[in-house]
């Protein structure tokens, strides 16, 4: 992955996106490869709105290793989350000890190396707002991913799905 990518592509949405009056409060973006040695522990890669301690990440990876989404809570700053819905790369949340009348919640999305951590105050309205932004940020580093692939692979193309063929594969 282009560091100085992520990096820059990280800056330019996270100022539109977050913070008060926008669509997230907060958002953290965890490099994450579950395919990886276990050696190579995941790090926060950029983080706005919140600091989370490394005992709060390990927690939070180990919540996702080990699928239990649907079995257990997770915690990130000072709040605890319960997973609401769960699909492909993504699961939604609610805060479960918010003093907010609203409500809080958190979107988890799972990118080829990245997990991004996006928390919202609200409801439906603030959720649906929140995931539009975790989508535009998530597609961004995918297409960059795919890029990376079609440019190391002369035979690859890029199909309708977003899935990468190789001519072997046609």
């Amino acid at each position: 992955m282009d560091w100085g990518f992520v990096h820059k592509a990280w800056d330019k949405w996270a100022s539109p996106n977050i913070g008060s009056d926008k669509p997230l409060k907060a958002a953290i973006l965890i490099n994450y490869d579950p395919t990886g040695p276990s050696r190579l522990l995941s790090t926060i890669a950029e983080e706005e709105g919140i600091k989370v301690n490394p005992i709060e990440l390990s927690q939070f990876i180990d919540f996702i290793k080990c699928d239990k989404l649907q079995t257990e809570s997770f915690i990130i700053g000072p709040n605890q989350y319960i997973v609401t819905s769960i699909h492909e790369n993504w699961f939604c949340a609610r805060c479960m000890n918010t003093s907010k009348s609203t409500g809080e919640g958190a979107i988890v999305m799972h990118t080829a190396a990245f997990l991004l951590v996006a928390l919202y105050d609200g409801s439906i309205g603030s959720a649906s707002r929140a995931m539009v932004a975790v989508d535009q940020f998530a597609w961004q580093l995918t297409r960059k991913n795919l890029a990376v692939v079609i440019s190391c692979c002369p035979a690859a193309k890029t199909v309708p799905n977003h899935t990468v063929e190789t001519e072997s594969q046609r």
